[in-house]
Order: structure tokens, then C-alpha cells, then sequence
């Protein structure tokens, strides 16, 4: 780790974010593990949907962007971004890290949402994480589908080192996410229902392809709330809503969103 210290620089959501919404805001960087409880802790902005009135955040900085090899386990920062990773893992004959080509995001937020595809996620092949609490082991911490428990900043994640990193593997995943849709977005907008399918389910209430204003469900996957043309804040939360409304009404599911919206109520 270098010597770098905290300090402030302004962030463009707009531009920062993958579905292209948000203020500017000045924004603390983290280069020394402390406590930071008047942050919220942001990562790359790829799962975010920020509010016109946000709380504080902070990201981590370059001290937590690193990736190190060390008894047979693999130390990474969790401001390391999850391409870097990849690359890292095909370089050195790394196995189980496929999954993350064209998964967008660095390690403290792939952790914290438990995110993956489909029945491969992060946690499956993670040893522990650190938080300014020290080491805390995978079997001690509850996480299940595209969710964590863990409520304090992870500044780095610890894996199992298998090797044999499989191309196959990964062609298979950069395939699997390449029907998806490039229109910015936040990637998947609700989690999937056990035995069901978020796309299915906005489709089936006439939802696929629906605009308000500048932003829509993806004709290309339902699931996938897209900026068209500046898009706004009350917008997506106006489809957010409206698709969690009908498929209550239509099915009795309740949807859990997937993207994470980021106001002054906002409790994680």
C-alpha cells in the first residue's frame, strides 16, 4: 500500500453511473481503513441509480487497488476493477474467475451484492473478507442470491487459489452477456423470484418496451431498465414502481429490485 491519504474530487453521476442519471457531488476517496459511517460507500456505479438529493459518499481509492498471491491465496482491493481481475486470473492460470467477463464493477461492490450469473456468484469461490474489523471467514457471514449481510466497508476480498482458468468457461459467459442489452443501464433491475424469471414476469404485464419519458424496460430483456434519452431520476423510479405495482397485482410476487437507489432514505 502507498502512502496516498484521503481527499475529495467531484464525480459527474451522470456520466459516472452505467444508466447515465445522477448530479455532481463532491465525493470522499478512501486510501486508510477507518470508520466512515456518514458515507455511503459507492463503487463503479454500474447496479446505481442516484437521487437529486443523495446522501455523502465515498469510494475507495488506489491503496485498495491491488491483486496479490500469497499461500496459495489471492489478496485483491476491492477498488480493483473486476476486468483487471480477469485478466489477472487468464495470465496466471487462475480457475473460477471466468464469470466475470463483461461483469462490470470492482471488488467491494461485486462482494457486497453477491453478484455473478446465474448459478456462478462471487461467493462461491470466496475465502474471507476484511473489514475494519479484520479478517471475517466466508462460513461467518450470511449472504445468499445477489445479497450480503455485510453492513461495514470491505476493503478486500480473499479467494481460494485453484488453477486452471478455462477460456471455454469464459467465452461461454461473454456470450451469455452479450444478448444483453447496450443501452445504458443498471444491469438487471429486479432479482429473479425463486422459479421465475424478472424479465418473464415485466413481459407478461405488457411492460417490455414500455417508455416514460426518456427511459423504458428493454424490448431487448424486460428486466433491464434503459436510459434512451436522458433519462431522469423520477422516471426510473416511476417504472420501478409501476412494474412492481402490476406484478404484485397480476401474480401476487413481489419484485425485490436489484438496482440500488442511492437518497437521503436509503438505509444501506
Amino acid at each position: 500500500m502507498t502512502e496516498s491519504k484521503n481527499y475529495f474530487k467531484e464525480i459527474d453521476f451522470s456520466r459516472y453511473t452505467s444508466i447515465k442519471i445522477g448530479p455532481k457531488a463532491q465525493v470522499l476517496v478512501i486510501n486508510e481503513i477507518n470508520t466512515y459511517d456518514e458515507y455511503k460507500i459507492f463503487g463503479l456505479g454500474n447496479n446505481a441509480l442516484i437521487s437529486p438529493t443523495h446522501p455523502k459518499f465515498a469510494i475507495l481509492g488506489e491503496n485498495f487497488a491491488y491483486i496479490k498471491e500469497k499461500d496459495n491465496l489471492l489478496y485483491v482491493g476491492c477498488a480493483t476493477k473486476s476486468a483487471k481481475l480477469l485478466n489477472y486470473a487468464k495470465n496466471n492460470n487462475i480457475k473460477n474467475m471466468e464469470f466475470l467477463g463483461k461483469l462490470p464493477g470492482n471488488m467491494g461492490g461485486l462482494v457486497k451484492m453477491n453478484a455473478g450469473l446465474k448459478e456462478w456468484e462471487i461467493f462461491n469461490y470466496i475465502h474471507s473478507i476484511k473489514t475494519q474489523s479484520g479478517y471475517i471467514k466466508k462460513e461467518d457471514i450470511t449472504y445468499s442470491y445477489r445479497h450480503t449481510n455485510i453492513d461495514e466497508i470491505i476493503y478486500e476480498v480473499v479467494f481460494n487459489i485453484e488453477t486452471g482458468f478455462s477460456k471455454e468457461q469464459a467465452e461461454l459467459f461473454k456470450n451469455m452477456r452479450d444478448n444483453q442489452p447496450q443501452t445504458p443501464s443498471a444491469g438487471s433491475c429486479f432479482k429473479n423470484p425463486k422459479n421465475d424469471s424478472a424479465g418473464r414476469l415485466i413481459e407478461a404485464v405488457g411492460l417490455k418496451g414500455f417508455e416514460y419519458g426518456g427511459m423504458s424496460f428493454s424490448i431487448k430483456h424486460a428486466n433491464f431498465l434503459v436510459n434512451n434519452n436522458n433519462g431522469t431520476y423520477e422516471e426510473a423510479r416511476y417504472l420501478i414502481n409501476l412494474a412492481k405495482e402490476k406484478v404484485k397485482k397480476s401474480f401476487n410476487i413481489t419484485l425485490e429490485e436489484e438496482i440500488i437507489t442511492y437518497n437521503y432514505s436509503t438505509k444501506r
